[in-house]
């Protein structure tokens, strides 16, 4: 039985094993470097240096040449050729360029048998490639622009292209069935041609289209104009949102059905535009349409061949009008036209007074001589008559129906049920009847300082025959002395210690008060008078919670806590 001794077992079957890490190739000694042949060293990998010491001894490793080889040979820079440059980089945006046009054939057409369609040709020098395009030409009715899309195009059926020596000037070029008339060239292309040697013939002009001839005799030139050099864009920024406002009169009385009515006439110096709102009187029986103008650059004057035209059917455009109205045309004290329709001008606001004294001194106003000519009819104020209270519903809810046709709930100050929510000052009351069995009952009175409302709640009696819980809830109590248009109602000035408070019919006098109460009422000392302050103060301070009537503070601090739930419990009206 043979043994490996480099691994360590037996030659036994399914224990051989092969050595990976030697190496049995033959080493490379020359390589190439820059396009050169060059010895070098053969590389010592793992393993492999007890194969390179038997392949080269020392002698034979010392006799490698390590010298520069342009010792021995010399320099080749001298004998090296030229970069090899290509067509692409060398003719890289070079383009010929060529005129010229075809005829296109027209059929069943009485007024033109052909037509004259120019092109430009394009060669591109750097792959041969050649586009053809039609130059655009206005109102012609027919798709234009590029016609053959680039491309080496077909010479012959043999499968050659067209070279930019086959091209010339006053020759004819055949493109996909096509005949093309090449006319000229432009000057780049003539000295391309000519330093390659190829003599270009005399240039021809493109002819004239019959058709395009025969439809300028009958259309009417278009004239032009030069572009304003007035700044758009810095009477923007600085005329932005400034308006002159004019009043005056639009007098119509010359007409069927004519009358005067007072106008607004507003000039927007941002655009120069005019906007015109008439002016709304009550019970004058007219339609309140809010525009009778809309805003919108008004012409003064148009051109004389436009007048002819009629504008009802057809609006004027702005390349017909000569003149627009600007500020000095708005004279205060003279009748303006505008759309057809005079307007006079009888005052102005203290803006456009500044604007005109400051930009136009020279414009006079003659806001006298206008006022004679206003309307004398005679307005008589109307005041509203409020029906008296039927006693249905509150007071704020009934006056809903005087003001408006679809009533709606009366507005609540926002800001005080924002700041005196869950705020609640609260009473102990008993009830002043000549009964005999109501001498027992005891009542707690919360005042919502937020909506001012009062509630009532019974404080239940055993045995009493009287079930307690909710005797009021949530409203507004108002005063015996307070008529019912202008009511007043109660507020916390009027609880004072030992008073009597009138709610509906019934009376309570007020025994006692919650500690929150006292520091409420000394918060807003300056607005409680002081018999109230001074009795609360007294009746907490001075006797003491326990001189007051059994158990009474004790029922105060047993009611619910001042929440969603026990305002729900206290009757509070939302």
């Amino acid at each position: 039985m043979s043994y490996d001794s480099s691994h360590g077992f037996c030659f036994l079957p399914g224990y051989t094993s092969r050595d990976v890490t030697a190496a049995f190739h033959k080493p490379q000694t020359l390589g190439f470097k820059n396009g050169y042949g060059v010895p070098q060293r053969p590389k010592v990998g793992i393993g492999q240096e007890t194969l390179l010491s038997n392949q080269l001894s020392l002698n034979e490793s010392k006799q490698i040449p390590n010298e520069d080889p342009i010792l021995y040979y010399g320099s080749s820079a001298k004998n090296r050729p030229l970069d090899f440059v290509p067509a692409r980089v060398i003719y890289d945006k070079k383009v010929l360029r060529f005129f010229g046009y075809f005829q296109q054939t027209v059929l069943f057409s009485p007024e033109e048998e052909y037509r004259v369609r120019p092109v430009v040709l394009y060669y591109y020098l750097e792959d041969d490639s050649i586009g053809l395009f039609e130059p655009p030409v206005e109102n012609s009715g027919m798709p234009q622009g590029k016609l053959i899309k680039r491309q080496r195009l077909p010479k012959n059926d043999r499968g050659e292209h067209y070279h930019w020596k086959d091209l010339n000037v006053a020759m004819d070029l055949c493109v996909y069935g096509v005949k093309y008339r090449v006319t000229h060239c432009d000057r780049y292309t003539q000295e391309f041609m000519e330093s390659q040697g190829v003599v270009l013939n005399e240039p021809e002009q493109i002819p004239a289209d019959p058709y395009a001839q025969h439809r300028n005799k009958l259309e009417p030139q278009i004239a032009y104009t030069t572009p304003s050099e007035f700044d758009r864009l810095k009477q923007f920024i600085t005329m932005d949102r400034k308006v002159l406002r004019f009043f005056g009169l639009w007098d119509s009385s010359d007409r069927l059905y004519g009358d005067t009515l007072p106008v607004i006439i507003q000039y927007y110096l941002v655009d120069d535009s005019v906007e015109i709102r008439e002016v709304h009187e009550a019970n004058s029986g007219r339609d309140p349409f809010p525009v009778l103008m809309r805003r919108q650059r008004v012409h003064k004057t148009i051109k004389p061949g436009c007048e002819p035209f009629p504008s009802c059917v057809l609006e004027v455009s702005p390349q017909e009008v000569h003149e627009f109205y600007m500020p000095r045309d708005f004279v205060v004290g003279e009748t303006l036209t505008l759309m057809g329709r005079n307007f006079l001008l009888y005052n102005c606001d203290d803006f456009t007074r500044e604007y005109y004294q400051q930009n136009h001194p020279d414009v006079p106003f003659k806001t006298a001589q206008a006022d004679r000519k206003l309307p004398t009819q005679t307005q008589r104020e109307t005041q509203k008559v409020v029906p008296p209270y039927n006693g249905w519903g509150t007071l704020e809810d009934s006056l809903q129906n005087c003001l408006h046709l679809i009533p709606g709930p009366p507005k609540k100050d926002l800001m005080k049920l924002l700041e005196n929510e869950n705020k609640v000052l609260r009473y102990s009351v008993r009830l002043d009847s000549q009964n005999p069995q109501d001498a027992g009952r005891r009542f707690v009175m919360a005042y919502y300082l937020c909506n001012d409302m009062v509630s009532i709640w019974e404080i239940p009696t055993r045995n009493s025959g009287i079930i307690g819980g909710k005797f009021l809830k949530g409203t507004r109590i108002p005063k015996p002395a307070s008529s019912v248009e202008q009511p007043q109602y109660y507020a916390p000035a009027d609880f004072a210690i030992g008073s009597t408070v009138d709610v509906f019919k019934h009376r309570f006098v007020i025994t006692d008060a919650d500690h929150y109460v006292l520091k409420y009422l000394e918060s807003q000392s300056e607005n409680i008078p002081t018999h109230t302050l001074s009795s609360v103060r007294q009746r907490l301070l001075g006797e003491g919670a326990a001189g007051g009537p059994p158990g009474t503070q004790d029922q105060l601090l047993a009611l619910p806590p001042v929440s969603a739930a026990g305002a729900e419990i206290l009757g509070v009206q939302e």
